[in-house]
């Protein structure tokens, strides 16, 4: 234990970093990956066709690569100074936008299991493609996806650890600043997993009382 309580400046500082990729990455990547997903499924072959293009794109490019894009090539582009918030953002950024990939994809499996003639109904009454989509669709599709979406998640949160090798703090971190100190690496490492086992348990039970709740909602 004294290699949590000697260093709680590090470890609460790199717990806090893992949080704020997460819970920041993850909305990044649950907004446009509904906004994708709804592409996919739409009936504009062009809008199809970008959906499909971002999907294949980004899905299929290594998530080191998706860093290295918007951590290293990004900033001169744009005249940034790669600052700690700034590298924070944009690795945000890349772990949103690549884990959006994921997301869209449960979302259009979760739409491919609505039957479609609701959607006819809908559409025969004069609802619009976002109507439909918004009021029909996504609300029973959002039911069925609640396992892959979270297995979604956790793949985020295990991703965030890639951050490290890009000077973003967080738990993946934290065996380097703690080496520095003549921490055990071995017992770091085990620490941080005791973490990430803690946070994906966390997650396993919000997706049993999602489920849970909207069975009975059925």
């Amino acid at each position: 234990m004294g290699v949590i309580t000697d260093n709680l400046d590090i470890w609460g500082e790199a717990l806090v970093g893992t949080l704020v990729l997460f819970f920041a990455g993850g909305a990044l990547a649950l907004i446009l990956g509904i906004i994708v997903g709804a592409m996919r499924v739409s009936p504009v072959p062009i809008a199809r066709g970008v959906g499909t293009f971002y999907v294949s794109a980004i899905r299929n490019t290594p998530l080191t690569l998706v860093f290295f894009a918007f951590v290293f090539a990004l900033p001169p582009l744009l005249g940034l100074r790669l600052t700690g918030d700034v590298s924070l953002t944009l690795g945000i950024c890349a772990l949103g936008i690549y884990t959006a990939t994921y997301v869209a994809e449960a979302i259009r499996s979760g739409v491919n299991t609505v039957p479609v003639g609701q959607a006819e109904a809908a559409r025969a009454l004069g609802l619009s493609f976002g109507q439909v989509m918004s009021l029909v669709v996504l609300p029973q599709a959002f039911r069925s996806v609640i396992p892959p979406m979270v297995s979604v998640f956790i793949a985020l949160l295990k991703n965030t650890t890639v951050a490290a090798g890009f000077s973003i703090v967080n738990l993946g971190s934290v065996r380097n600043y703690l080496s520095e100190r003549g921490e055990n690496a071995f017992v770091v490492i085990l620490w941080i997993m005791v973490a990430f086992v803690a946070l994906v348990l966390l997650l396993s039970w919000l997706q049993r009382t999602l489920e849970n709740r909207w069975r009975v909602a059925r």
